[in-house]
């Protein structure tokens, strides 16, 4: 890694943030937006910045607990907003657009806290990796005049790490976590239920060691991504047949195991 480069796009990053002045973070407790949060409280101070975090079903109950931990560790003005996207129809259809109705539900809230409390910009943290992904959801955000100062810093996921371990954060080495919805193919209903199902199916697995998973939610059969390096693990006695009691449990009728291992965005591959 070029640390010159690195240090430019870190001033940069700082730069930005002090052109916003008070700013509001959707916050996910996620790699991004923690790093975000901290140099944003660094830079502005802890009283300049609101890390807003969405309650919904779709963040996993140790997830939202982490964020609001995180959140309040670092001193700054933190809210909690009730989620609405499950109210929506277009979101709850889960077309291929869903990420589109989900971000504006959410970042629609963000902008109307923000203005309530006084704080002039709103931020997310999408790196300047996610360019290259399939997100509808970065639609929304600009719509909404959303910044992305990562993004723009041109900050990448690995730069984030990198200055995350500097910064002594919780989150450098923590996998991506999308939503949960996001296990749910296209096409097929998100509901509170399946999102339970998916969620305490994850959880079994994470409290077996399985650091990276993923329980894609196929009706009554639930298909298992793991790291590659992992897939032999789970096959081992007795630790398959307390997996498959665990996920049977959380809802699923069938447990499987997808040999390819895990892979982010799997389900995107049905897109044309």
């Amino acid at each position: 890694m070029d640390e010159a480069v690195l240090t430019d796009k870190e001033q940069r990053l700082h730069v930005l943030l002090r052109q916003y002045g008070r700013v509001a973070v959707g916050f996910s407790g996620g790699v991004d937006s923690t790093l975000l949060l901290r140099v944003a409280r660094d830079v502005l101070g802890p009283e300049a910045v609101m890390a807003v975090i969405a309650d919904t079903p779709s963040m996993p109950r140790s997830e939202f607990a982490e964020a609001c931990a995180l959140a309040d560790a670092m001193g700054v003005v933190r809210v909690v907003t009730d989620s609405t996207e499950l109210a929506d129809p277009r979101y709850a259809e889960n077309s291929s657009d869903r990420c589109y109705y989900c971000k504006k539900h959410l970042f629609a809230r963000v902008a109307a806290l923000a203005a309530e409390k006084g704080f002039h910009a709103v931020l997310d943290g999408n790196n300047a990796d996610d360019a290259g992904d399939y997100r509808p959801g970065r639609r929304a955000s600009a719509e909404l005049g959303v910044k992305s100062p990562l993004a723009e810093a041109g900050l990448t996921k690995e730069d984030i790490r990198v200055l995350s371990r500097r910064l002594n954060l919780s989150t450098a080495d923590k996998p991506a976590m999308a939503c949960l919805a996001s296990r749910i193919p296209y096409g097929s209903p998100v509901t509170v239920e399946a999102l339970g199902q998916v969620e305490r199916a994850e959880e079994a697995l994470k409290a077996a060691g399985f650091k990276v998973c993923r329980v894609r939610h196929h009706g009554e059969v639930a298909r298992i991504e793991l790291a590659a390096s992992a897939l032999s693990r789970l096959l081992d006695e007795p630790l398959r047949e307390a997996v498959v009691a665990a996920v049977k449990a959380a809802g699923f009728r069938y447990v499987t195991l997808d040999l390819q291992g895990y892979r982010m965005g799997s389900l995107n591959a049905s897109l044309p």
